[in-house]
């Protein structure tokens, strides 16, 4: 056991949970104990900033901590809000539950740990193993709701880590509009490590909107785990602009004939700020289809990375994968990393790939100079024309319009900003 695994399995031991959450709990760092934390010598890593965790205080923020309404983004019209901080349930400012959903801890439902254990999923167990609270939001077979779930990191990382958690099951035929946001509570230098499992049944559908925008010093780690079902379908847009470091895990598995996973990523860098994310889909049955999109831009001295994975198994024969990864480099010190990856075990699929990184096109730059833009704001119009693959999927008029204007305000174009 590395002396880093062995302090987590200490301070686990230390917060004294009890009762059958505890035990969940204490098993789940145990097995971290055992596989121990990614390294910078893990290929799938290599990319992340580790080194902050051999310092970082894994005990969670303590329960209490009050922010006001006026740190939240505008509510999205339609959509039951629920709002959590430092990854415990603030009542206060969240909708009365409903729509399938609970609160786990007043639930008394332990999370549950990662299904898997492996080298992409360990910070999944970290986070079983801290996690107090979370959301919980569960259909029955043909249920409707939309719903919009808000972690606010409020606490310093010297004082505690937050741990979001949020688990969705969608029965059959089940339908779910979700936006799930990551934000903070002033410049607070949080560690946030969170943690979200999707189980989707036959027919269900997930429309998922994802947005990173924490405070400019926080560490984030977060692990996404998806299984779908016969002819479910998963819809997910990701926008990530926050941080000063963060790591993005999504593991999808299509276990069904016919799902279907479509997966739009947006990330933004700028100063130092590393935005790194891993995807890996494994298609096991027949006919089933990704789409799997990237735009990233890097400014500075950023350093951008995805790397995106498809596995097709023998038995998944008919599948229909695409991926589209392009990376923008903005700083003459930026770094940009694509690497799509294609693992087949069988003959009868249709998969393509492609993956471009480079900087803003001359021609195009010397175009709108030539019509008299300033400089400074041909390049901002170039980069927002490059984003505009992913966040013109967004359906909902008041959240596009949110989106957009942070955006804006990640590429410092007020003017553009004033005018949505």
């Amino acid at each position: 056991m590395s002396a880093l695994a062995h302090r987590i399995v200490e301070e686990s031991t230390a917060a004294g949970f009890a009762g059958p959450a505890g035990a969940r709990r204490r098993a789940a760092a145990a097995a971290l104990g055992s596989v121990g934390l990614p390294t910078s010598r893990d290929e799938n890593w290599k990319y992340a900033s580790l080194r902050p965790l051999e310092r970082q205080n894994f005990t969670p923020a303590p329960r209490g901590v009050t922010i006001t309404a006026a740190v939240l983004p505008a509510p999205i019209t339609g959509f039951a809000r629920y709002v959590f901080v430092d990854g415990h349930f603030a009542p206060a400012l969240s909708a009365a539950p409903g729509a399938g959903f609970a609160a786990l801890a007043a639930a008394e439902t332990p999370p549950a740990a990662a299904a898997a254990v492996g080298g992409d999923a360990r910070f999944a167990l970290l986070n079983a193993a801290f996690a107090q609270d979370g959301a919980q939001l569960k259909l029955g077979r043909g249920e409707n709701a939309r719903a919009e779930v808000v972690f606010v990191a409020a606490s310093e990382a010297a004082v505690g880590a937050s741990y979001p958690r949020l688990e969705i099951e969608l029965a059959e035929g089940a339908q779910l509009e979700l936006i799930e946001r990551h934000l903070g509570a002033g410049e607070v230098a949080a560690f946030v490590n969170s943690a979200l499992t999707v189980q989707l049944d036959r027919g269900a559908q997930l429309r998922h909107t994802r947005l990173q925008d924490l405070p400019a010093r926080a560490l984030s780690f977060d692990t996404l785990s998806a299984e779908l079902h016969d002819g479910s379908a998963y819809r997910l847009l990701g926008v990530a602009t926050g941080a000063q470091s963060a790591r993005s895990t999504l593991l999808a598995r299509l276990a069904g004939e016919g799902a279907g996973i479509d997966m739009a990523l947006a990330a933004l860098g700028e100063a130092a700020q590393v935005q790194d994310a891993y995807a890996r889909i494994e298609h096991v049955a027949r006919n089933t289809r990704t789409e799997q999109l990237f735009r990233g831009i890097a400014a500075d001295r950023a350093r951008v990375a995805f790397n995106g994975k498809v596995v097709v198994d023998a038995g998944a024969a008919g599948t229909d994968s695409r991926q589209s990864l392009r990376g923008l480099l903005a700083g003459s010190q930026a770094e940009i990393d694509v690497r799509p990856q294609l693992e087949i075990y069988t003959d009868d699929v249709r998969c393509s790939h492609g993956a471009t990184a480079g900087k803003l096109d001359d021609a195009m730059l010397f175009y709108l100079l030539s019509r008299g833009l300033e400089p400074a704001t041909a390049q901002r119009l170039l980069k927002w024309a490059f984003l505009a693959d992913a966040f013109a999927r967004i359906e909902i008029p008041d959240l596009r319009r949110q989106i957009e204007a942070r955006l804006a305000g990640a590429l410092h174009d007020g003017a553009l900003k004033e005018l949505l």
